[in-house]
């Protein structure tokens, strides 16, 4: 099967714009606790998403509303889960970091390294009872070196389940480079346990769509696990709310001549008061640091560029994505006002 250009940037587009809506909201104070967004990911869940099919399973981690958008979890449901309300996917019990659909095959786990033993089960049940079906689990680097994980990869190896992990890379491990923490070669690690694992530029949508068919083929033909090392960059810190401390972490000199000027006009006797100047400078270089990581790097606006379409067409493929998204918020919103029965 090709890739559909179009279909993988609406996948895309719905999941960039539905989490930007939900960052709107917690900015508003609207959700509480920490927001683990997935933009800027979202190249390489399309790229796989786009291969599923009724009866396959995901097991994802904390950043799962890209998976759940693009398989097609409705997306009130998702806002409302978000929001705490009850008309929410696990009545506002779960929040973000715990979005599960039954209808779906699908689940999410804020436990690092969780998706893969959760995946692993949804494969050993295919393997009986839904021959042809395949289980993905999603994680980031990070989890790589968690016990849960490779015993995963391990036990799938072993009996051949039809199972693709999906290592999304950022070279960030919350606020520490993964390099300093991570041992050896992660593609060579996983095929230490006899996993053909392939390695791509998670900012191609379509490289990513490509790679991903391959494996999720051998897994339905009953050939095994397959891994797929994408790597990305999120424009974000860990959750909302941390871009300085990721600004802090850069390699010494990348903003060098940017910040230099913030700081002094930061310094200055004259102008506003500590606290507004403070406030605006973190608004201010965070706005930078999100460019300077996205440039190039940015899935969404990539296949966008790829795309030959009449303006009008794009324009009305955008709006049609808005639209939903807007209807989403709205009626999670007035959830919210509702009196559970």
């Amino acid at each position: 099967m090709g890739a559909d250009p179009l279909r993988l940037y609406r996948m895309m587009l719905t999941s960039r714009r539905l989490e930007e809506a939900v960052a709107e909201l917690w900015r508003a104070g609207l959700i509480s606790g920490e927001m683990h967004l997935g933009i800027g990911e979202e190249g390489i869940v399309a790229g796989v998403m786009a291969h599923l099919e009724d009866g396959d399973a995901i097991a994802t981690d904390h950043r799962s509303t890209p998976p759940m958008v693009m398989r097609g979890v409705d997306l009130e449901a998702i806002v409302a889960e978000c929001l705490g309300s009850t008309a929410g996917l696990g009545r506002g019990l779960g929040g973000h970091m715990h979005l599960m659909s039954r209808k779906h095959l699908a689940a999410a786990s804020g436990i690092v390294g969780a998706a893969g033993p959760l995946a692993c089960g949804f494969a050993l049940a295919h393997q009986h009872l839904r021959p042809e079906c395949v289980a993905v689990a999603f994680f980031g680097e990070g989890a790589m070196n968690q016990g849960m994980l490779l015993e995963s990869l391990n036990l799938a190896g072993c009996w051949k389940l039809p199972v693709l992990f999906v290592c999304k890379d950022n070279g960030v491990a919350i606020t520490t480079r993964s390099s300093t923490v991570t041992a050896g070669d992660l593609p060579d690690r996983v095929r230490g346990f006899g996993i053909p694992c392939a390695e791509v530029d998670g900012a191609d949508v379509e490289a990513v769509f490509h790679a991903a068919g391959q494996a999720i083929l051998r897994a339905r033909r009953g050939g095994g696990p397959s891994c797929l090392h994408a790597t990305c960059v999120r424009p974000d810190g860990h959750f909302l709310g941390d871009p300085l401390v990721r600004i802090v972490r850069r390699p010494a000199g990348e903003l060098k001549g940017r910040i230099a000027p913030l700081t002094r006009a930061a310094l200055s006797l004259s102008g506003a008061g500590i606290a507004e100047r403070a406030a605006s400078l973190a608004g201010i270089t965070g706005m930078i640091a999100r460019a300077a990581r996205m440039r190039g790097r940015d899935p969404v606006a990539r296949q966008r560029a790829r795309l030959r379409l009449d303006p009008g067409e794009l324009a009305t493929l955008e709006q049609e994505v808005e639209h939903s998204v807007r209807e989403a918020v709205e009626g999670a919103m007035a959830s919210l006002q509702e009196v559970p029965r």
